[in-house]
């Protein structure tokens, strides 16, 4: 049955649109080639900047078998590359791929200068090595990003004009593809590099305040795993999941619930006696210094909730707004349970700590009154099973 070149063209074309893994899209179009072209084998050779060269992406068909991928690397100086790369803006004998056949009839040509001769020579040697009757080069502008080696067809015929044409626009195509697929992985590795960078700097800002809050040394760690513990539950019990980007700012609010410390004198923090009024305000001030000190961070806007709300309370009494009930956002009260627990059981300048029970009991008491109701349950529950 004859190949619609056109047709299995523009399907190809589509399909590279979704790919953005370089290895998968070379490996489907080398089996689609191999299968619906019906060729003994073909291989993809790709740029590497590691390797500073082509290095065997993939080999399907009989040859496949005999070659190890990653192993064989052709040299970017490579004649079979310098080759290609001198012919990118031109046809190769009149076409955009090199044929053995053609480009054998063309060294016996006795205009060709003796150099030309002379490298085209060892191109058809390096073709025969690779068992290559057509070698398909990838450019993206100036840049050859790979080539790909045919072998002979099944039926041992040579390959008509059509089957060349469609091996090349596909190659053009593919060329394109990688190059969009390179890119996006680069963007993946530059948004995670700059995400792992922003995670430091929050773990940094903590220690920070640690630093300065002798009471809030590994505090920070406790509320952020218990509030992430409290969430994962939730999460799992309600029927519209908490997606990864609540999780994110659950865990840097958490983290950095009480930044704004910094802003408040170290011996109101510290101090083992009763605070005063004045004191007391002081110390109320932490949760918008926090927001003053982490506003101008675009990245943490979706964790400034947790910051600025952690003190306020269900039935209204808190502060810095006195939000009431669902006034008060999920990431907010989850981080209010989580540190009133662990404030609990941990000793202060001025009291020693609760036991755990006696703290989960206060915790329980006050449900519905100081924290929500629905994140008071789930911490219930999860410290009945243990994993609080």
């Amino acid at each position: 049955m004859a190949i619609d070149y056109k047709k299995e063209l523009e399907n190809t074309a589509r399909s590279m649109i979704f790919v953005h893994d370089p290895d998968s899209l070379i490996k489907s179009i080398v089996r689609m080639i191999v299968s619906k072209a019906k060729i003994t084998h073909a291989s993809f050779f790709l740029y590497s900047r590691q390797k500073q060269g082509y290095l065997l992406t993939v080999s399907k068909g009989s040859l496949g078998k005999k070659i190890p991928l990653d192993l064989i690397c052709i040299d970017k100086d490579d004649v079979l590359v310098r080759f290609l790369k001198e012919h990118k803006s031109a046809p190769i004998f009149g076409r955009e791929a090199l044929v053995y056949s053609q480009a054998e009839i063309a060294l016996k040509n006795t205009k060709l200068k003796q150099d030309t001769k002379s490298q085209l020579a060892q191109v058809l040697y390096q073709m025969e090595l690779l068992d290559a009757v057509v070698c398909v080069p990838g450019y993206f502008g100036n840049e050859l990003l790979g080539f790909l080696l045919l072998g002979k067809k099944d039926s041992g015929k040579d390959f008509i004009g059509e089957e060349l044409n469609f091996f090349a626009a596909l190659n053009s195509n593919v060329a394109m593809a990688i190059k969009n697929a390179q890119l996006f992985k680069e963007l993946e590795y530059e948004v995670e590099r700059k995400h792992q960078l922003f995670v430091r700097i929050t773990v940094a800002f903590a220690a920070a305040i640690e630093a300065k809050d002798h009471y809030t040394r590994s505090h920070t760690s406790r509320v952020t795993n218990i509030s992430l513990e409290i969430a994962r539950r939730i999460g799992q019990k309600s029927k519209r999941s908490l997606d990864g980007k609540f999780f994110e700012n659950l865990h840097i609010a958490s983290l950095l619930h009480d930044i704004g410390k910094i802003g408040v004198p170290e011996y109101i923090l510290n101090k083992r006696s009763g605070l005063t009024i004045g004191e007391r305000n002081r110390i109320k001030e932490h949760p918008m210094i926090g927001v003053g000190i982490l506003k101008p961070i675009k990245e943490l806007e979706g964790s400034l909730l947790g910051v600025r709300y952690h003190h306020e309370r269900f039935d209204g009494k808190g502060y810095p707004e006195g939000l009431k009930g669902d006034q008060i956002p999920l990431v907010a009260s989850i981080i209010s349970v989580a540190d009133s627990f662990d404030a609990m059981i941990t000793d202060r300048p001025y009291r020693t700590a609760l036991n755990k029970a006696d703290a989960i009991n206060e915790i329980r008491h006050l449900g519905g009154q100081q924290f929500c109701p629905r994140v008071t349950n789930t911490f219930l529950e999860l410290c009945e099973e243990g994993k609080i």
